[in-house]
């Protein structure tokens, strides 16, 4: 037991030097190579009842956002029928936001070392959509943190390696043991398989697509912005959030958020893009 925690604590401190779980300052490494282009569907139908709809009252959404001093997000359109992402056929794609004019944005949370009941209350009751990118090695200690997000609440699971290494370092076997061994690990623990990889620090090269492709992955995820405290960082000059962005937050507790608690990070977060005009889609429908 104490090897395993002084190895927890070993893996928590690496991730914050390296920027994954860097202080909340400082934006993680931009992605390290520019997103493949993917090609737009033609534009879809929408089906006849909008996505996560479950029958509560305006009163009721009310009453849980002003629980975390939010005011509500307004509902998000209904998801296409075909999704504007092509995946199959050919190298796995990689993307950093979603073709679509619908003014949504994506949220995704990464690593998974901060395991805050009060989130998992949080996203209870806002029912807001997002994805976790998990890493066994930050997961390990309370698999079962995460299974009320996925299993109650319906929180992607996606793969972001065993032990969050910089992939360009490493060999095409070493990629594809990291990427295969977590795709398997998430299989048995939560259920299903993952659809969806993100590489540590966004950085990826051919062998991380082809690893990716023999083990299983649909899509390589970027993200557009990283929430840090109170703000985003942004990755384009205008500094503003646009239709189909994807978002990278992470599982991150007081001591990276200089005494800001992850619920407090993720109301802030939700602030921010409600100010622009923006509500939050499942990535899942889009992808």
């Amino acid at each position: 037991m104490g090897k395993h925690i002084a190895g927890v604590a070993a893996l928590a401190a690496a991730l914050l030097i390296s920027g994954c779980t860097a202080s909340a300052d400082a934006d993680g490494p931009a992605p390290s190579q520019a997103p493949t282009t993917v090609a737009a569907a033609p534009p879809p139908a929408a089906p006849d009842k909008p996505a996560g709809e479950d029958g509560g009252t305006a009163a009721d959404t009310a009453a849980a956002y002003a629980k975390w001093g939010l005011e509500p997000l307004a509902a998000p359109p209904a998801p296409p029928r075909t999704k504007p992402v092509r995946t199959g056929g050919g190298p796995v794609p990689v993307i950093s936001e979603i073709p679509t004019t619908d003014k949504v944005v994506f949220l995704t949370f990464d690593d998974g070392a901060e395991k805050d009941p009060e989130f998992v209350a949080m996203m209870r009751d806002l029912k807001i959509p997002f994805t976790m990118f998990l890493t066994d090695a930050a997961i390990r200690d309370d698999y079962t943190y995460f299974t009320p997000l996925s299993a109650e609440l319906g929180a992607g699971v996606a793969n972001h390696t065993l032990t969050h290494p910089n992939l360009r370092t490493l060999g095409a076997a070493a990629q594809q043991r990291e990427i295969c061994g977590q795709q398997e690990k998430l299989r048995r623990t939560y259920g299903t398989a993952p659809r969806l990889f993100r590489p540590p620090y966004g950085n990826w090269n051919e062998d991380t697509r082809t690893a990716a492709r023999a083990c299983g992955v649909e899509a390589i995820v970027l993200w557009r912005e990283s929430m840090q405290i109170t703000n985003m960082q942004y990755q384009r000059s205008d500094r503003k959030l646009h239709p189909g962005d994807i978002v990278l937050a992470h599982f991150r507790g007081k001591q990276d958020l200089k005494g800001t608690s992850m619920t407090g990070m993720t109301a802030n977060m939700l602030r921010r893009i409600q100010e622009q005009g923006f509500t939050v889609a499942r990535l899942e429908d889009y992808l």
